[in-house]
């Protein structure tokens, strides 16, 4: 049992959310690592879905001309049918979340299925940057890549460790999305699907009757906290793609992946 105080533990998870919820590294694979291990004590799965939705603050922030654009062009056929992509894409995210919900499919907790995760998706990673090296690919977001982004997304939300924002760039981008245009989309399909994510969750919680039962103001200490570092990340990671591949974060899941691995199965 960890003996890392409450708020302290809080701080570091969301430190760890707003870093890795952008990253093609799993932030609720990061979450569940420490606690998992006793590094830290366990938050619930509420803390952890409601804490991600800070990070929507950042993405906002940082995407604020890109929203503005949006909001005095809705007259553009263009924009018009970028905002219907979005929606679609989240729809269908949403309806697959709540059937997961309701055939009973649980995040796995244990180490080794995050592991296995982590160190697939470092596979992935190289195969897909070496697939699409030299093809940088065109800014359009067909409808193909609509419902393939959206079925990325669900399978991160099964497999924590895979990556939510990780497995939908490299989706489209495996459908011929260019890096930079890849990210923007993943990131603006980030705000509506982690809003939606935490509102369930407090849903969910208040129709059980355990919101009374809730640390809120620890919550909201890790929503900051998540929301400041993701805003960092999420300014740094927009200049990154325009000349660099996800290869190093790929070096990163594979060692990580082996490390956990190694771990679960000399215990």
């Amino acid at each position: 049992m960890s003996d890392v105080p409450q708020w302290l533990a809080v701080i570091i998870l969301g430190i760890i959310e707003g870093v890795t919820e952008f990253l093609p590294i799993s932030s609720t694979g990061h979450l569940l690592i420490p606690q998992n291990l006793g590094l830290l004590p366990e938050q619930g799965d509420l803390f952890d879905v409601v804490i991600q939705s800070g990070a929507v603050l950042a993405v906002l922030a940082v995407f604020t001309d890109r929203v503005k654009q949006f909001a005095t062009s809705l007259g553009s056929p263009d924009t018009r049918d970028y905002l219907l992509k979005l929606l679609v894409a989240f729809v269908i995210t949403a309806i697959g979340g709540v059937l997961i919900g309701k055939f009973g499919i649980e995040l796995p907790t244990e180490v080794e299925p995050v592991a296995w995760a982590t160190l697939i998706g470092a596979f992935v990673i190289f195969g897909c940057e070496a697939w699409r090296k030299d093809h940088p690919g065109t800014v359009e977001i067909g409808w193909g890549v609509v419902v393939g982004v959206a079925a990325a997304q669900l399978l991160a939300a099964v497999f924590p460790g895979t990556s939510r924002s990780g497995a939908s760039i490299l989706m489209a981008m495996a459908l011929g999305v260019a890096r930079p245009a890849a990210t923007e989309f993943s990131f603006l399909l980030g705000i509506p699907t982690l809003t939606a994510a935490g509102a369930y969750k407090v849903l969910e919680a208040y129709l059980d009757g355990q919101i009374a039962g809730q640390n809120w103001p620890m919550i909201g200490l890790g929503m900051v906290v998540s929301a400041v570092s993701a805003f960092i990340v999420v300014k740094w990671l927009i200049r990154f793609v325009q000349s660099h591949t996800f290869n190093g974060f790929a070096w990163y899941r594979l060692v990580l992946g082996a490390g956990l691995l190694i771990y679960a199965y000399s215990r």
